[in-house]
Protein backbone atom coordinates (compact mmCIF):
# COMPACT_ATOMS: atom_id res chain seq x y z
CA UNK A 1 0.00 0.00 0.00
CA UNK A 2 1.10 3.58 -0.47
CA UNK A 3 0.76 6.77 1.48
CA UNK A 4 -1.73 8.01 -1.12
CA UNK A 5 -4.06 5.17 -0.17
CA UNK A 6 -3.61 5.72 3.53
CA UNK A 7 -6.71 6.93 5.37
CA UNK A 8 -7.10 8.36 8.83
CA UNK A 9 -9.60 7.26 11.42
CA UNK A 10 -10.77 9.12 14.50
CA UNK A 11 -9.02 8.43 17.77
CA UNK A 12 -11.42 7.48 20.51
CA UNK A 13 -11.03 9.78 23.49
CA UNK A 14 -12.89 8.83 26.64
CA UNK A 15 -13.31 11.60 29.20
CA UNK A 16 -14.41 10.63 32.70
CA UNK A 17 -14.33 13.53 35.13
CA UNK A 18 -10.78 14.86 35.02
CA UNK A 19 -9.38 11.54 33.72
CA UNK A 20 -8.64 11.25 30.02
CA UNK A 21 -8.19 7.90 28.28
CA UNK A 22 -7.06 7.75 24.65
CA UNK A 23 -7.66 4.55 22.74
CA UNK A 24 -5.42 3.99 19.73
CA UNK A 25 -4.42 1.14 17.45
CA UNK A 26 -1.45 -0.90 18.66
CA UNK A 27 1.66 1.30 18.09
CA UNK A 28 4.66 0.22 16.00
CA UNK A 29 8.27 1.43 16.20
CA UNK A 30 10.21 1.76 12.97
CA UNK A 31 13.67 2.24 14.50
CA UNK A 32 14.91 0.40 17.59
CA UNK A 33 18.25 -0.75 19.01
CA UNK A 34 17.99 -3.96 21.01
CA UNK A 35 21.74 -4.61 21.29
CA UNK A 36 22.52 -8.31 21.85
CA UNK A 37 22.86 -10.84 24.66
CA UNK A 38 22.93 -10.55 27.58
CA UNK A 39 20.88 -7.32 27.23
CA UNK A 40 18.07 -8.81 25.11
CA UNK A 41 16.24 -10.12 28.18
CA UNK A 42 15.59 -6.52 29.17
CA UNK A 43 15.52 -4.56 25.89
CA UNK A 44 13.05 -6.94 24.24
CA UNK A 45 10.76 -6.81 27.27
CA UNK A 46 10.51 -3.02 27.13
CA UNK A 47 9.82 -2.95 23.38
CA UNK A 48 7.40 -5.88 23.36
CA UNK A 49 5.25 -4.39 26.10
CA UNK A 50 4.75 -1.17 24.13
CA UNK A 51 4.95 -2.05 20.42
CA UNK A 52 3.56 -4.58 17.97
CA UNK A 53 6.06 -4.43 15.11
CA UNK A 54 9.56 -3.12 15.72
CA UNK A 55 12.22 -2.42 13.09
CA UNK A 56 15.50 -3.82 14.41
CA UNK A 57 18.71 -1.89 13.78
CA UNK A 58 21.67 -3.97 12.55
CA UNK A 59 24.62 -2.11 14.12
CA UNK A 60 25.82 -4.88 16.40
CA UNK A 61 29.52 -5.71 16.79
CA UNK A 62 30.13 -7.20 14.27
CA UNK A 63 27.22 -5.73 12.27
CA UNK A 64 24.39 -7.76 10.74
CA UNK A 65 25.48 -7.76 7.09
CA UNK A 66 23.94 -11.04 5.86
CA UNK A 67 20.47 -12.52 5.71
CA UNK A 68 21.72 -15.50 7.67
CA UNK A 69 22.96 -13.18 10.42
CA UNK A 70 19.66 -11.27 10.46
CA UNK A 71 17.60 -14.44 10.82
CA UNK A 72 19.81 -15.68 13.66
CA UNK A 73 19.48 -12.30 15.43
CA UNK A 74 15.70 -12.48 14.94
CA UNK A 75 15.60 -15.85 16.72
CA UNK A 76 17.63 -14.47 19.64
CA UNK A 77 15.14 -11.62 19.97
CA UNK A 78 12.06 -13.86 19.77
CA UNK A 79 13.42 -16.12 22.51
CA UNK A 80 13.33 -13.11 24.86
CA UNK A 81 9.71 -12.03 24.30
CA UNK A 82 8.01 -12.02 27.73
CA UNK A 83 5.47 -14.78 28.36
CA UNK A 84 2.72 -12.25 29.07
CA UNK A 85 2.91 -10.97 25.47
CA UNK A 86 0.51 -13.08 23.34
CA UNK A 87 2.20 -15.23 20.70
CA UNK A 88 2.52 -13.34 17.44
CA UNK A 89 1.68 -9.98 19.04
CA UNK A 90 5.31 -8.81 18.84
CA UNK A 91 7.08 -8.98 15.48
CA UNK A 92 10.71 -7.96 14.95
CA UNK A 93 11.26 -6.59 11.44
CA UNK A 94 14.88 -7.25 10.49
CA UNK A 95 17.33 -5.10 8.55
CA UNK A 96 20.74 -5.52 6.94
CA UNK A 97 23.74 -3.25 7.45
CA UNK A 98 24.91 -1.82 4.10
CA UNK A 99 28.64 -2.00 3.43
CA UNK A 100 30.79 -1.21 0.41
CA UNK A 101 30.70 -4.96 -0.32
CA UNK A 102 26.96 -5.69 -0.04
CA UNK A 103 26.03 -7.61 -3.18
CA UNK A 104 22.80 -7.59 -5.23
CA UNK A 105 22.60 -11.33 -4.52
CA UNK A 106 22.47 -10.63 -0.76
CA UNK A 107 19.68 -8.09 -1.33
CA UNK A 108 17.70 -10.73 -3.23
CA UNK A 109 18.32 -13.29 -0.49
CA UNK A 110 17.12 -10.79 2.12
CA UNK A 111 13.93 -10.13 0.17
CA UNK A 112 13.28 -13.84 -0.30
CA UNK A 113 13.67 -14.51 3.44
CA UNK A 114 10.37 -12.80 4.21
CA UNK A 115 11.82 -11.34 7.42
CA UNK A 116 14.27 -8.65 6.22
CA UNK A 117 12.37 -5.46 5.45
CA UNK A 118 15.05 -2.87 4.77
CA UNK A 119 18.76 -2.10 4.44
CA UNK A 120 20.45 0.53 6.62
CA UNK A 121 23.00 3.02 5.29
CA UNK A 122 25.41 4.35 7.89
CA UNK A 123 28.11 6.68 6.58
CA UNK A 124 31.29 5.12 8.00
CA UNK A 125 32.02 6.61 11.42
CA UNK A 126 28.80 8.61 11.73
CA UNK A 127 27.44 7.00 14.90
CA UNK A 128 27.63 4.04 17.31
CA UNK A 129 29.13 0.94 15.66
CA UNK A 130 29.12 2.51 12.19
CA UNK A 131 32.78 1.92 11.38
CA UNK A 132 31.83 -0.83 8.90
CA UNK A 133 29.53 1.57 7.02
CA UNK A 134 29.67 3.06 3.55
CA UNK A 135 32.89 4.79 2.51
CA UNK A 136 32.28 5.01 -1.27
CA UNK A 137 28.76 5.57 -2.58
CA UNK A 138 29.66 4.34 -6.06
CA UNK A 139 30.44 0.92 -4.61
CA UNK A 140 26.93 0.53 -3.16
CA UNK A 141 25.10 1.51 -6.35
CA UNK A 142 24.71 -2.11 -7.60
CA UNK A 143 23.04 -3.05 -4.30
CA UNK A 144 20.84 0.05 -4.46
CA UNK A 145 19.83 -0.86 -8.02
CA UNK A 146 18.65 -4.25 -6.81
CA UNK A 147 16.76 -2.60 -3.94
CA UNK A 148 15.12 -0.20 -6.40
CA UNK A 149 14.06 -3.17 -8.53
CA UNK A 150 12.66 -5.17 -5.57
CA UNK A 151 11.11 -2.28 -3.67
CA UNK A 152 13.38 -2.90 -0.67
CA UNK A 153 13.60 0.15 1.57
CA UNK A 154 16.84 2.06 2.12
CA UNK A 155 17.12 3.50 5.62
CA UNK A 156 19.32 6.56 5.99
CA UNK A 157 21.42 7.79 8.89
CA UNK A 158 21.74 11.23 7.36
CA UNK A 159 24.86 12.92 8.68
CA UNK A 160 28.05 14.11 7.06
CA UNK A 161 31.17 12.45 8.44
CA UNK A 162 33.39 15.38 7.46
CA UNK A 163 34.85 16.47 10.79
CA UNK A 164 35.21 20.01 9.46
CA UNK A 165 31.40 20.31 9.41
CA UNK A 166 29.86 21.62 12.65
CA UNK A 167 28.23 18.78 14.60
CA UNK A 168 24.91 20.67 14.64
CA UNK A 169 25.00 21.07 10.83
CA UNK A 170 26.04 17.57 9.72
CA UNK A 171 22.47 16.49 9.00
CA UNK A 172 21.82 19.50 6.79
CA UNK A 173 25.12 18.90 4.99
CA UNK A 174 24.12 15.30 4.19
CA UNK A 175 20.70 16.29 2.85
CA UNK A 176 22.26 19.08 0.78
CA UNK A 177 24.84 16.82 -0.87
CA UNK A 178 24.70 13.03 -0.47
CA UNK A 179 20.96 12.37 -0.41
CA UNK A 180 20.16 14.34 -3.58
CA UNK A 181 22.97 12.46 -5.35
CA UNK A 182 21.59 9.05 -4.30
CA UNK A 183 18.06 9.94 -5.42
CA UNK A 184 19.33 11.38 -8.70
CA UNK A 185 21.09 8.09 -9.48
CA UNK A 186 18.30 5.85 -8.12
CA UNK A 187 15.12 7.96 -8.44
CA UNK A 188 12.65 5.12 -7.72
CA UNK A 189 14.44 3.89 -4.60
CA UNK A 190 12.14 3.77 -1.59
CA UNK A 191 13.83 5.70 1.19
CA UNK A 192 13.23 6.41 4.88
CA UNK A 193 15.21 9.38 6.19
CA UNK A 194 15.52 8.11 9.73
CA UNK A 195 15.44 10.06 12.99
CA UNK A 196 15.46 13.45 11.28
CA UNK A 197 16.31 16.25 13.68
CA UNK A 198 16.31 19.49 11.68
CA UNK A 199 13.87 21.73 9.87
CA UNK A 200 16.07 21.31 6.80
CA UNK A 201 15.70 17.51 6.76
CA UNK A 202 11.96 17.78 7.41
CA UNK A 203 11.59 20.10 4.43
CA UNK A 204 13.70 17.75 2.30
CA UNK A 205 11.30 14.88 3.01
CA UNK A 206 8.24 17.08 2.46
CA UNK A 207 9.49 18.16 -0.99
CA UNK A 208 10.71 14.71 -2.09
CA UNK A 209 8.55 12.28 -4.04
CA UNK A 210 6.10 9.76 -2.54
CA UNK A 211 8.93 7.19 -2.37
CA UNK A 212 10.62 9.18 0.44
CA UNK A 213 9.40 9.29 4.05
CA UNK A 214 10.92 10.17 7.41
CA UNK A 215 10.92 8.95 10.99
CA UNK A 216 11.09 11.18 14.05
CA UNK A 217 12.04 10.13 17.58
CA UNK A 218 10.04 10.89 20.71
CA UNK A 219 12.94 12.74 22.32
CA UNK A 220 13.48 15.03 19.34
CA UNK A 221 9.79 15.99 19.52
CA UNK A 222 10.10 16.88 23.21
CA UNK A 223 13.56 18.38 23.62
CA UNK A 224 16.00 20.80 22.03
CA UNK A 225 19.76 21.01 22.48
CA UNK A 226 19.44 23.00 25.70
CA UNK A 227 18.58 19.69 27.41
CA UNK A 228 22.17 18.51 26.93
CA UNK A 229 23.60 21.47 28.83
CA UNK A 230 20.93 22.39 31.40
CA UNK A 231 22.69 22.85 34.76
CA UNK A 232 25.78 21.05 33.45
CA UNK A 233 26.54 18.28 30.95
CA UNK A 234 23.66 15.77 30.70
CA UNK A 235 25.09 12.77 28.82
CA UNK A 236 21.78 10.88 28.76
CA UNK A 237 20.41 13.50 26.36
CA UNK A 238 23.37 13.05 24.01
CA UNK A 239 22.45 11.21 20.82
CA UNK A 240 23.29 11.26 17.12
CA UNK A 241 22.01 13.07 15.20
CA UNK A 242 22.30 15.49 18.09
CA UNK A 243 19.35 17.50 19.45
CA UNK A 244 18.93 20.75 17.52
CA UNK A 245 17.37 24.18 18.10
CA UNK A 246 13.88 24.98 19.37
CA UNK A 247 12.93 26.11 15.85
CA UNK A 248 13.98 22.69 14.54
CA UNK A 249 11.96 20.92 17.25
CA UNK A 250 8.87 22.96 16.40
CA UNK A 251 9.19 22.07 12.71
CA UNK A 252 9.50 18.36 13.56
CA UNK A 253 6.37 18.58 15.69
CA UNK A 254 4.53 20.45 12.94
CA UNK A 255 5.16 17.76 10.33
CA UNK A 256 4.62 14.92 12.82
CA UNK A 257 1.06 16.02 13.54
CA UNK A 258 0.16 17.02 9.99
CA UNK A 259 1.97 15.02 7.29
CA UNK A 260 1.47 11.39 6.24
CA UNK A 261 5.16 11.24 5.27
CA UNK A 262 6.38 11.09 8.89
CA UNK A 263 5.99 8.37 11.51
CA UNK A 264 7.52 7.12 14.74
CA UNK A 265 10.97 5.60 14.88
CA UNK A 266 12.06 5.86 18.50
CA UNK A 267 15.79 5.25 17.97
CA UNK A 268 15.76 3.92 21.54
CA UNK A 269 19.46 3.26 22.00
CA UNK A 270 20.53 1.91 25.38
CA UNK A 271 24.06 2.09 26.73
CA UNK A 272 25.20 1.14 30.20
CA UNK A 273 25.52 3.97 32.71
CA UNK A 274 29.30 3.44 32.66
CA UNK A 275 29.45 3.97 28.89
CA UNK A 276 27.33 7.12 29.04
CA UNK A 277 28.93 8.71 32.11
CA UNK A 278 32.54 8.44 30.96
CA UNK A 279 35.34 10.62 29.50
CA UNK A 280 34.06 9.74 26.01
CA UNK A 281 30.37 8.96 26.46
CA UNK A 282 28.40 6.97 23.87
CA UNK A 283 25.63 8.54 21.79
CA UNK A 284 22.08 7.31 22.33
CA UNK A 285 18.96 7.91 24.41
CA UNK A 286 17.02 5.04 25.97
CA UNK A 287 13.30 5.79 25.50
CA UNK A 288 11.62 2.38 25.12
CA UNK A 289 10.14 2.71 28.61
CA UNK A 290 7.95 5.69 27.66
CA UNK A 291 8.23 6.51 23.95
CA UNK A 292 4.51 6.60 23.20
CA UNK A 293 3.94 8.67 26.34
CA UNK A 294 6.56 11.21 25.23
CA UNK A 295 4.89 11.56 21.83
CA UNK A 296 1.53 12.07 23.56
CA UNK A 297 3.10 14.80 25.69
CA UNK A 298 4.50 16.55 22.62
CA UNK A 299 1.25 16.29 20.63
CA UNK A 300 -0.78 17.48 23.60
CA UNK A 301 1.41 20.60 23.79
CA UNK A 302 0.04 21.69 20.39
CA UNK A 303 -3.47 20.35 21.05
CA UNK A 304 -3.12 17.57 18.45
CA UNK A 305 -3.68 14.36 20.39
CA UNK A 306 -6.08 13.50 17.55
CA UNK A 307 -2.99 12.87 15.36
CA UNK A 308 -1.32 10.46 17.81
CA UNK A 309 -2.69 7.24 16.31
CA UNK A 310 -1.70 8.30 12.80
CA UNK A 311 1.89 8.95 13.86
CA UNK A 312 2.52 5.94 16.11
CA UNK A 313 0.20 3.29 14.63
CA UNK A 314 -0.76 3.93 11.01
CA UNK A 315 1.63 5.84 8.77
CA UNK A 316 4.67 3.62 9.23
CA UNK A 317 2.81 0.44 8.37
CA UNK A 318 1.34 2.16 5.31
CA UNK A 319 4.75 3.21 3.99
CA UNK A 320 6.30 -0.21 4.68
CA UNK A 321 3.40 -1.93 2.91
CA UNK A 322 2.34 -3.79 6.05
CA UNK A 323 -1.25 -4.53 7.06
CA UNK A 324 -2.83 -2.12 9.53
CA UNK A 325 -2.06 -2.71 13.19
CA UNK A 326 -4.41 -5.03 15.06
CA UNK A 327 -5.76 -4.52 18.54
CA UNK A 328 -6.24 -1.42 20.63
CA UNK A 329 -4.14 0.17 23.35
CA UNK A 330 -5.13 2.75 25.93
CA UNK A 331 -3.16 5.77 27.10
CA UNK A 332 -4.27 7.13 30.44
CA UNK A 333 -3.50 10.42 32.08
CA UNK A 334 -1.75 9.01 35.12
CA UNK A 335 1.22 10.42 37.01
CA UNK A 336 4.11 8.01 37.58
CA UNK A 337 7.78 8.44 38.42
CA UNK A 338 10.36 7.30 35.89
CA UNK A 339 12.86 4.96 37.62
CA UNK A 340 16.46 6.09 38.06
CA UNK A 341 17.63 3.03 36.13
CA UNK A 342 16.56 -0.25 34.56
CA UNK A 343 18.44 -3.51 34.33
CA UNK A 344 20.41 -3.80 31.06
CA UNK A 345 22.01 -7.23 30.83
CA UNK A 346 24.68 -7.31 33.52
CA UNK A 347 24.66 -3.52 33.78
CA UNK A 348 22.17 -0.68 34.28
CA UNK A 349 20.73 1.80 31.80
CA UNK A 350 19.56 5.26 32.84
CA UNK A 351 16.35 6.04 30.96
CA UNK A 352 15.41 9.40 29.52
CA UNK A 353 13.63 11.51 32.16
CA UNK A 354 15.02 9.34 34.97
CA UNK A 355 13.68 10.46 38.34
CA UNK A 356 11.07 12.74 36.77
CA UNK A 357 7.30 12.49 36.71
CA UNK A 358 5.38 11.55 33.57
CA UNK A 359 1.79 12.59 32.97
CA UNK A 360 0.84 9.82 30.51
CA UNK A 361 0.97 6.05 30.82
CA UNK A 362 0.37 3.34 28.24
CA UNK A 363 -1.64 0.47 29.69
CA UNK A 364 -0.34 -3.05 28.98
CA UNK A 365 -2.08 -5.28 26.48
CA UNK A 366 -5.45 -6.38 27.82
CA UNK A 367 -5.00 -5.15 31.40
CA UNK A 368 -5.93 -2.13 33.43
CA UNK A 369 -2.50 -1.52 34.91
CA UNK A 370 0.06 0.89 33.51
CA UNK A 371 3.17 -0.51 31.90
CA UNK A 372 5.99 1.31 33.64
CA UNK A 373 5.09 0.03 37.10
CA UNK A 374 5.85 -3.56 36.12
CA UNK A 375 9.40 -3.20 34.77
CA UNK A 376 12.36 -4.21 36.92
CA UNK A 377 13.98 -0.98 38.03
CA UNK A 378 16.60 0.04 40.50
Amino acid sequence: SSLEEYATSAVEVLVVGTMVDIEILQPDDFHHHFRDEPALEHTVAHAAMAFGRVLVMPNLVPPVTTTEGALAYRERILRRVPKEVPEGAFVPLMTLYLTDNTSPEEIQKAKDSGHVYAVKLYPAGATTNSDFGVTDYERVMPALSKMEELGTLLLIHGESTDQAVDVFEREQSFYETVMPMILEKRPKLRVVCEHITSAFAASFVEKAGPNVAGTITAHHLCHNRNAIFKGGINPHFYCLPILKTEADRKKLLEVAVSSNKFFLGTDSAPHSVEKKESPCGCAGCFTAHMAVELVAEAFESVKRLDALEDFVSRRGAAFYGLPPAEGKRTLVREAWNVPESYQFGNAKVRPLRAGEESRWKLKPRGTGQAIGHGYPSS
